[in-house]
């Protein structure tokens, strides 16, 4: 779980990835001669995105590697970067040409009824820093929890599924807390170069009154995106056969990657299999270790089947 820990504290919200880009190139370089397979590694004209690709590949991992947050407005006003938690006393970390910076969130209404989210910092932050949520890592034998586990999990499960992948593509997103923005040129190349039309989205999904906590990794039907369900009966039988423990999961919001592969110009099928976590875009995401140990294990075999 180092390598998890490590990727929770990174910060590189949505539309300032580098930090966690560079970090994967170097985590890829330095563990080269781990995969069982040397990865070809495309980063030219994809922004702060990355492709791993594997001997013949017929079916991609989208795993987003940016995360949510907060950029500093005008005074002391935050805006949100995607859907983040804003209760008072959330604390947040970043960095601006005066130096770096540890603050917390407090929540006002003003005369006219209207809602805040301010930092209490003991001067003016710059305008456009961005600001995450601090890292606090807890492990116990059945869980771990920490902020943006959504989605550096799906990063870390894409990383570990690499290690022993021969045939296959692993593309590293960008842009997915903000309604997307990368996956149709991601989707673009892997289609137009090697024929890749289908693809699993390594993502972070919740727990609800259907999907629990313990029970295996979560292949969804459905959210706000409708992938093709003859494409989903086969990943369901193919899950069937693998017995690693899985749960079904049927919700009509929540997006993802796939979302954005759905309405490009490509024909891709996909599916979303993540997860479940509890306290969902706040900085006490928490998984349980038997879904991560299941989420890697499926996705595994689904890329040697599939």
């Amino acid at each position: 779980m180092k390598l998890l820990k490590k990727l929770c504290s990174i910060h590189s919200p949505s539309g300032n990835e580098s930090n966690i880009r560079n970090f994967l190139l170097k985590y890829i370089n330095d563990n080269i001669y781990d995969f069982k397979v040397k990865p070809i590694v495309v980063t030219e004209d994809i922004q702060d995105c990355i492709i791993l690709k594997f001997g013949k590949p017929k079916t991609a991992i989208f795993s987003h590697i940016d995360s949510i947050g907060f950029t500093v407005r005008y005074g002391k006003e935050l805006i949100k970067i995607g859907g983040p938690k804003t209760n008072d006393g959330i604390k947040l970390v970043g960095k601006d040409s005066k130096g770096e910076i540890l603050t917390e969130i407090y929540n006002y209404e003003d005369d006219n009824g209207a809602n805040h989210i301010e930092y209490l910092f003991d001067r003016e932050i710059e305008r456009a820093t961005e600001l995450t949520f601090k890292p606090n890592w807890r492990e116990d034998e059945n869980f771990v929890q920490c902020c943006y586990m959504d989605n550096r999990l799906g990063v870390w499960n894409a990383l570990k599924v690499a290690k022993t992948l021969e045939n296959g593509v692993i593309c590293f997103s960008t842009y997915e807390e903000v309604g997307g923005g990368s996956v149709g040129f991601l989707g673009k190349y892997i289609y137009e170069e090697w024929g890749v039309k289908q693809a699993l989205i390594s993502d972070i999904t919740w727990v609800t009154e259907g999907v629990k906590h313990g029970k295996g990794v979560a292949i969804s039907r459905r959210d706000s995106g409708l992938p093709r369900r003859s494409y989903v009966d086969r990943i369901i039988k193919l899950a069937n056969e693998s017995n690693v423990p899985f749960q079904i999961e049927v919700e009509s919001s929540g997006g993802s990657d796939g979302n954005q592969l759905q309405k490009s110009p490509y024909p891709f099928d996909w599916c979303f299999i993540g997860a479940p976590e509890d306290f969902v875009h706040s900085p006490d995401e928490k998984v349980h270790k038997k879904d991560i140990k299941s989420m890697v294990e499926l996705y595994s075999y689904l890329m040697k089947h599939l």
